[in-house]
């Protein structure tokens, strides 16, 4: 959601100056491995970048800070798309056409509409398809290289849902901006002190007055530096304990001192804070067949395949051995494709969407989604508060989540620190 919302500002930003990027001869930026990074494309992100900062009035950094940072997020993102490229990952036409109707919807704007407004700004739609496809495909790469890297144990709910910080926060939202001054993995004590010192002076730019923001994009090293820190709504359970404990104590407009984690040292600002409501939930209790597209199994052979399934369940074949036999999905295939109790959020918009429009005790006809090839079948509804199941599997989802953001960055920074760059005029 907030990858598309994004998008679309930058793409209605794309205007005469994006194309005056595109003037000067090209040439190789930096070589990153087996890829290389253009120029041009760093003018590109920089003329973006600029006049993202410009619509918000936010301070500029020096032109060679900010082509740096737009550099350097170019190399981490050529490293991942050769991830991508290696493990066969790859987004569908049909995928990117819903990206785009979902863009233009969260904007109240049809397709057509927003076409016309990227045109309107004198930007390229073309060049907006290519830029949401390609988000769409960093997302995908990182969840499957960091999906596999993480897991989440009983014990660990436990102690979160009897936690304070578990108590009367089940809800509550905190929309937060963030600050890394990074350290390698392992560092040595020369360079934990140089960070230290680096983020208490940083504390002090903030303390006499600087802009959060702006700050962020000049001197943070994380990926979303140049979003101006921006982290998004987030519950407290998706943060580590400790960042978590001290964002919760934070006034709107305030900012922590530096907080150590693995990434280095953290800087947080509270922009905003809601939620800590219960409400009523109606759950669906699921499971499916999933089949996906592989190297030996082209994108048509897995819709033919998922058809073929879905004709034998028709034909009265057992759901369940069939989801055993054939399913692609190995945590629910064992289960005969039990997915348990399925709330709101949990899965994704293709999948959410026929699993609500669907009768209890029906099967979907094969749908996509960027997984592959889905047979759903609802087995069961009902609509439950706050059950002690539920808090268990939204500690769980939540845990997984504070998880999966710890581990990309340490996944980012083993990618970059492994790979072989060559950045050219320096």
């Amino acid at each position: 959601m907030k990858t598309f919302k994004r998008l679309l500002a930058t793409a209605l930003l794309v205007t005469p100056l994006y194309a005056q990027a595109l003037e000067p001869i090209n040439s190789v930026a930096a070589v990153v491995n087996d890829g290389i990074v253009m120029a041009s494309e760093v003018d590109r992100r920089v003329a973006q970048i600029t006049q993202q900062l410009q619509a918000r009035q936010a301070n500029m950094p020096p032109a060679d800070v900010l082509r740096s940072q737009v550099l350097e997020q170019l190399i981490i993102e050529s490293l991942q798309q050769q991830v991508a490229e290696k493990q066969g990952i790859r987004v569908s036409d049909q995928e990117l056409n819903q990206a785009m109707q979902r863009v233009a919807q969260q904007n109240n704007l049809s397709l057509p509409q927003f076409r016309e407004a990227v045109i309107a700004q004198g930007g390229s739609y073309g060049e907006v398809r290519d830029q949401i496809r390609r988000e769409l495909l960093l997302q995908r790469v990182q969840e499957s290289s960091v999906n596999r890297r993480i897991s989440v144990t009983d014990l660990e709910v436990q102690n979160y849902l009897n936690s304070e910080l578990a108590k009367g926060n089940d809800n509550s939202e905190l929309l937060l901006s963030n600050i890394l001054v990074a350290l390698p993995s392992p560092a040595s004590p020369q360079q934990i002190q140089a960070a230290q010192a680096k983020a208490q002076g940083l504390v002090g730019q903030l303390q006499q007055g600087a802009n959060f923001a702006d700050l962020a994009v000049s001197s943070s090293d994380a990926p979303n530096a140049l979003s101006g820190g921006d982290l998004g709504w987030r519950k407290l359970a998706e943060l580590p304990t400790n960042i978590a404990m001290a964002a919760n104590k934070l006034d709107n407009g305030e900012f922590t001192q530096p907080i150590r984690t693995p990434s280095g040292f953290n800087i947080l600002s509270l922009r905003d804070r809601r939620g800590n409501q219960q409400a009523l939930v109606e759950q669906s209790r699921t499971r499916h067949i999933l089949v996906r597209p592989t190297e030996i199994r082209t994108q048509e052979q897995a819709k033919a395949f998922a058809q073929e399934l879905y004709t034998r369940l028709q034909e009265g074949e057992p759901f369940a051995e069939l989801a055993r036999r054939y399913s692609d999905d190995p945590a629910s295939g064992s289960l005969g494709g039990e997915l348990g109790w399925v709330q709101p959020g949990q899965m994704v918009p293709e999948f959410e969407q026929q699993m609500n429009d669907l009768p209890v005790g029906q099967v979907s006809a094969p749908f996509e989604s960027r997984f592959g090839w889905h047979i759903v079948e609802v087995e069961e509804r009902r609509t439950e508060d706050f059950s002690s199941e539920m808090r268990e599997n939204a500690a769980r989802t939540e845990i997984r989540k504070r998880k999966a953001s710890e581990e990309l960055q340490n996944w980012l920074r083993e990618l970059r620190s492994e790979a072989y760059v060559d950045i050219k005029g320096r």
